[in-house]
């Protein structure tokens, strides 16, 4: 007999209490292992649409719904007695008429007429707006997955209950009707109705789950079920197998699911290519260990395979490509560059550029290019920084870059640009580069020194490098060409747009930070029109107050009312522009009297702690609920850059990744957002309310 596990039994088990999860748990291996034992205690849902449901008895008042059929038993639902029976009532398993898919459908009878939310008050009655899909033709609305019996309501959807009614669908028919009604054209559902098991079906998978060994299944209880399964959409499966003539990129908003076709796109490629080593890289270790854990479950059964997939942070694979010795290299700190700069200004007489300028000029145009001589700083077009600097400007400023190269060598210090230098010419006078394929995640901030290097790597060979990143989280790199750099991904790229991390609100509000579509400087455009989110939650909260000790009572009520609601402190996070205003948080977190953590680089959350964290430390965060303090004037855009600045056109850079920033931390959110400010606020709340 087949055994199945739905994403609707994972859900519904982490609601229970620690003890009510170990008996319902334990009464699931016993089914797996003998769902015939006399010790079952089955009982038909006489009153169930669907004569296929049973319950069994957990404890006292804890039942497991089951769906048993002669060939298979598929775990659907576990809950207090009532609660559980009212869930199969209203839900039936079928297989989908037009693509052949299993689903769990809800009962139409039993549903309440779809309410609507009201924001307005009852004497302004709006006009009647138009029905999204009346000229929709039904064969295509059964073709996206839309059951039969729901049809109906589906042609009666306006743009107010289309959110309401998308919580009622199947995950495939819900994506595809908001993407059709914010304007895209949604991939039609793979049919296959000759297929002997429903179960098969791309569709189906995304939502049940064939459970082969009491292992597996506890895998499957553990972790939530977007965790241990490492959830990808079946529109995510083409890209991931497709084959491609040069470097590729998958691109996206937050939430998307990047990450993940990142992870599917390693494993495949060591899987189809036996003996091949495989990288999949990102820009920091605590995201590295992230997607270590990941593959690690995605290749929990299969320990060759992983062993030829090598998970690591870029910094990392350069350190330890840079010698065969393996003594790590002497690489200068932020603190003793900062040090050699101010001493070569001082010791040259060039004193009249300010420490952070000649920091970011060394940083973004000297060091990440590696320019060696006066020639290559004049003549450099400057592809990372923008402010036009005259050429009796950078005479002066190279006399102070020489001096600073000097000092480095006495030292014996290298840059990390440096270090990516050394290593990028080794490979490049290697006949077998030291991986087949390389991924990489967060691709967005990806340096110039770190893609020569990607560039090394393979650049010119078929699949050998596969890119996973947003325009719109680029917190840390000013923006260049790769074309310029020997790495074309044009015709080669894809934008996804159904985000499964972020609720409808909080995503739609976000997006207002950024523009529709942005472009990078080889023409390459992510389009985020007509991206969509598959769950609904409470609107944002964007509140303004008189002073800090306002704000502090404001937010922390807010979060005294998440965990009176939810009860997981590890499941909200507090973030703040920068370690400046890492006080206010603590002072809201303390407040309530809750533990917490202030998040370090290693950005490991402790269980039962509100995790407290900067802007750029939350990339790569999720939590249920977010708290995006101290958003206020001259703190997000940040004043001390906005001073730095001598160029209009750098301005607008400085801007644009504060902007960015902001959008990172509101995104880290999954269900609930709060931003709060001080009078008077950042202009950025403007734009996040309107």
């Amino acid at each position: 007999m087949q055994f199945l596990i739905a994403d609707t039994f994972n859900e519904s088990l982490a609601r229970l209490a620690g003890d009510e999860q170990k008996v319902a748990k334990t009464t699931a291996f016993d089914l797996q292992m003998n769902p015939a034992n006399p010790g079952m205690q089955f009982h038909k849902l006489e009153r169930a649409k669907d004569k296929n449901f049973w319950s069994v008895r957990v404890s006292r008042d804890i039942r497991l719904i089951v769906h048993k059929t002669a060939s298979s038993l598929l775990l659907c639902y576990v809950d207090h007695h009532d609660k559980a029976y009212q869930w199969a009532e209203r839900r039936k398993l079928e297989t989908h008429p037009k693509t052949g898919a299993a689903q769990l459908v809800e009962v139409r009878e039993t549903v309440r007429e779809i309410e609507v939310p009201q924001y307005v008050q009852p004497e302004q009655v709006a006009p009647a707006k138009p029905a999204l899909f009346a000229e929709t033709p039904e064969d295509e609305l059964l073709q996206y997955g839309v059951p039969t019996e729901w049809l109906d309501d589906v042609r009666q959807a306006d743009e107010d209950s289309i959110l309401e009614l998308a919580d009622h669908l199947p995950d495939e028919a819900a994506e595809a009707l908001l993407e059709l009604a914010t304007g895209g054209k949604p991939e039609l559902a793979t049919t296959s109705l000759g297929a002997t098991d429903p179960f098969d079906h791309p569709d189906a998978q995304r939502r049940f789950r064939i459970m082969h060994s009491s292992d597996e299944l506890a895998q499957a209880l553990e972790y939530p079920w977007d965790k241990w399964t490492v959830f990808l959409h079946p529109a995510q499966r083409d890209f991931v197998a497709r084959t491609f003539n040069g470097p590729a990129r998958v691109s996206g908003s937050a939430g998307t699911g990047k990450t993940i076709v990142a992870l599917h796109r390693a494993v495949h490629l060591a899987r189809a290519h036996e003996d091949a080593r495989v990288l999949l890289t990102t820009f920091n270790e605590s995201l590295a260990n992230a997607l270590k854990t990941k593959v690690q479950r995605l290749v929990t059964r299969e320990p060759r395979l992983a062993e030829r997939i090598e998970v690591a942070a870029i910094e990392s694979v350069a350190q330890r490509l840079s010698g065969p010795s393996g003594k790590a290299p002497k690489i200068a700190s932020d603190e003793q560059l900062t040090e050699v700069i101010e001493q070569a200004a001082t010791s040259t007489g060039e004193t009249g550029f300010s420490t952070r300028f000649l920091v970011a000029e060394w940083s973004d145009v000297v060091d990440a290019w590696q320019l060696h001589s006066w020639d290559d700083y004049r003549d450099v077009k400057r592809l990372g920084r923008k402010t036009r600097l005259p050429e009796s400007q950078r005479r002066q400023l190279w006399s102070i870059f020489s001096e600073v190269r000097k000092e480095l060598e006495r030292r014996e210090l290298n840059s990390m640009a440096g270090l990516f230098e050394d290593v990028t010419s080794q490979i490049e006078g290697r006949r077998n580069p030291p991986y087949d394929y390389v991924v990489v995640d967060e691709a967005q901030d990806v340096t110039v020194p770190q893609l020569r290097f990607l560039a090394a790597l393979g650049a010119d060979r078929p699949d050998a490098i596969f890119f996973a990143g947003d325009l719109g989280q680029r917190i840390f790199q000013t923006p260049f060409s790769w074309k310029a750099l020997g790495v074309d991904v044009r015709g080669r790229s894809r934008t996804l747009k159904i985000n499964y991390r972020t609720s409808h609100q909080i995503r739609a509000q976000a997006d207002r930070l950024l523009d529709p579509s942005l472009s990078d400087l080889d023409g390459n455009t992510e389009n985020r029109k007509g991206t969509v989110s598959v769950f609904n939650g409470p609107p944002p909260l964007v509140s303004v107050f008189d002073d800090y000790d306002s704000e502090t009572e404001g937010v922390s009520q807010w979060l005294s009312d998440q965990c009176r609601d939810q009860g997981d402190t590890h499941e909200i996070g507090v973030i703040v522009r920068s370690d400046d205003e890492l006080e206010r948080a603590i002072a809201a977190v303390q407040r309530i009297n809750a533990d917490y953590q202030i998040l370090d680089a290693k950005l490991i959350a402790t269980p039962g702690t509100v995790s407290i964290c900067t802007m750029h430390l939350a990339k790569g965060l999720e939590f249920r609920a977010v708290a995006v303090m101290a958003c206020d004037d001259e703190v997000i855009p940040l004043q001390a850059r906005i001073e730095s600045i001598g160029d209009d056109a750098d301005l607008e850079e400085v801007y644009n990744t504060e902007r960015h920033l902001l959008y990172v931390a509101c995104t880290r959110a999954r269900d609930a957002l709060f931003v709060s400010a001080t009078d008077p606020p950042s202009e950025f709340l403007d734009d996040l309310e309107n």
